[in-house]
């Protein structure tokens, strides 16, 4: 009851309406007849995006999770490699980095025998595993900062309360210090998440046929320019939308 009442507040009500009369004036204004034709492009398009983005996000953490520990209280022979990744990562466009990984190892690869041999190589010849390497990496070497802000937040007190108890140092980790730290970060997790998808369509670059590939090419084709663009803003704000609500729900629970 209480969220419907916070939904019914007049400013909210008001933008609703707004966008509703935005949405009947494109529906009725504005050209749609390529979309059936597109269609089944735009789902497929769609479901790569989705899971690029969520296969990324998944290794990005998993690799930002060491990285942040090994900045908040490793030794310097893995605070400094850590350190310069997230430095390099961040101090580079993403870009930068897909392309490089693209043209770069892309264009290696061949050259070697044994790799045109192996069972490897129809996926190495491919884009989509350099557009996963490198939006992940891009994830860890933000979220890796991040994580190490947060494991460096938690309370000293409680780390050395369970050492006296005897806790190993893994229990400790998996049961306190982790589980803190990423609560302390979900809402950053939240943000970095969303601009994560934004990040997405640079994957395109390199011919991945995601979602705004598949504008491009509905422009390309019928010449019609606001349309795609129109409906794609709308699939990302609600992905987004999405995206909000789950980690809205995770600081709740």
């Amino acid at each position: 009851m209480t969220g419907f009442k916070e939904l019914m507040q007049p400013h909210r009500i008001v933008m609703m309406l707004i966008f509703a009369a935005l949405v009947i004036w494109c529906a009725v204004s504005l050209r749609w007849d390529w979309l059936p034709k597109y269609a089944p492009l735009a789902l497929e398009g769609l479901w790569t995006t989705i899971w690029i983005l969520a296969v990324s996000l998944v290794i990005g953490f998993l690799l930002a999770v060491p990285l942040g520990l090994a900045q908040a209280v490793g030794p310097w022979y893995l605070s400094i490699p850590a350190r310069t990744f997230c430095t390099i990562i961040r101090g580079t466009p993403l870009l930068l980095q897909i392309w490089l990984l693209y043209y770069g190892l892309g264009s290696l690869f061949p050259q070697f025998p044994w790799i045109r041999s192996s069972e490897l190589w129809p996926y190495l010849r491919q884009a989509w595993p350099y557009a996963v390497l490198a939006l992940s990496l891009s994830y860890a070497g933000y979220e890796g900062e991040v994580m190490r802000g947060a494991f460096s937040g938690v309370a000293k007190g409680q780390l050395e309360a369970a050492k006296s108890f005897g806790m190993p140092r893994f229990t400790m980790f998996r049961r306190i210090w982790l589980p803190q730290a990423i609560r302390n970060v979900l809402p950053t997790l939240g943000g970095e998440t969303i601009l994560q998808l934004k990040a997405t369509p640079l994957v395109a670059t390199i011919t991945v046929m995601e979602i705004y590939a598949v504008s491009s090419r509905v422009r390309a084709d019928t010449f019609i320019v606001y349309e795609p663009l129109l409906l794609l803003a709308v699939v990302y704000m609600a992905i987004a939308g999405v995206i909000t609500l789950a980690f809205r729900r995770f600081e709740n629970g």
